[in-house]
């Protein structure tokens, strides 16, 4: 029987605790975006699945009983469409584009009851140039080739530079359902703050470290109290544009976040086919092979643009404890 092992509920917990709160006084209010507050949660363990469990499966054991029109933990019904219409997704592909916000690691089922789900809550946060919040939109279509161009959707993002006590980085390779640029190498983490008031925070980039933190737990199963959000440096940001295959792509304003902490990771299979620890003659290593085609490897194009214009410099004032020095976040450096 599967059990609810510690990990899961780390996540679950952070799922909850991600949720958008409520004041007396939304509360109360009759506005569409007003929450109400969660007021129970009742787990159920269940061996009923299995680690390649399918979103469908995840549904149909895992209802949610809530007071909106909202009845399931499943995406809402404004990115349905897009869901129904790629049928070229697979299961896990359709939950990491649409459910991951949503649904858990799923070992065992839940109910929650009057809390409401909105999908801005669960979005992309869209950005001009300058890095002004100018609406929002979904992980889909901020994705989508198509709208990117022809709608000029630039998304804010973050990636990760996580280093040990040896001052060794660790990079994770992206597991093969993911739906842009699988397989390929890439610094720790790399994801989206999401149109949240916890992670819409402008000052000190609180917004942006607060997502960090909920996305290394989730996809590499390190715990918040491994990476506090007041010891990520944010270094500088950059505005970059990379098309993955003829369908999809990024179009990302990225803030470049460095952290020094020795941590225990588990990593999501889902997101995650590899991971390891490298120094820098070992990443010059994988630089030369991803240069020269061998052994298939391949980086991330946002990775690679913070190798070659940033990451050795700043791996000087990683060891040299002095990474503020570095820190530039006048400059949005358009690569």
């Amino acid at each position: 029987m599967s059990s609810f092992n510690s990990i899961n509920a780390i996540r679950f917990q952070s799922l909850l605790a991600a949720a958008p709160s409520t004041s007396a006084s939304s509360s109360s209010s009759s506005s569409s975006s007003s929450f109400s507050p969660l007021k129970s949660v009742h787990f159920k363990p269940t061996s009923l699945f299995a680690s390649t469990a399918s979103a469908a499966d995840c549904r149909r054991v895992c209802p949610v009983r809530a007071s909106s029109s909202y009845s399931s933990v499943t995406a809402p019904p404004s990115t349905m469409g897009d869901v129904t219409a790629d049928s070229a997704m697979d299961a896990v592909q359709r939950r990491l584009m649409f459910e991951d916000e949503f649904v858990p690691n799923p070992v065992f089922s839940f109910f929650i009851s009057d809390y409401f789900l909105y999908s801005q809550h669960f979005r992309c946060i869209l950005v001009d140039e300058n890095d002004r919040v100018v609406g929002h939109d979904t992980k889909y279509n901020c994705h989508l080739m198509e709208k990117i161009e022809s709608e000029n959707l630039l998304h804010r993002a973050f990636s990760v530079f996580l280093f040990n006590s040896k001052y060794e980085l660790l990079l994770q390779q992206r597991s093969a359902t993911k739906v842009t640029f699988p397989l390929v190498w890439t610094n720790t983490c790399c994801s989206h703050p999401l149109y949240r008031d916890s992670e819409l925070i402008e000052e000190n980039a609180l917004g942006v470290r607060n997502a960090a933190q909920r996305k290394l737990l989730d996809e590499l199963g390190i715990s918040a109290d491994d990476v506090p959000v007041d010891q990520f440096t944010t270094l500088g940001r950059i505005l970059y544009k990379a098309p993955s295959d003829g369908k999809w792509g990024e179009h990302e304003l990225d803030y470049l976040l460095f952290i020094v902490r020795d941590v225990k990771v588990h990593p999501n299979p889902d997101e995650v086919a590899d991971v390891k620890y490298v120094n820098r003659e070992d990443l010059k290593e994988i630089l030369r092979k991803a240069d020269a085609g061998e052994e298939g490897v391949k980086l991330s194009p946002w990775f690679r643009l913070v190798v070659d214009n940033f990451l050795f410099k700043w791996w000087d004032h990683v060891e040299n404890g002095t990474l503020k020095e570095a820190a530039d976040m006048e400059t949005i450096h358009k690569l």
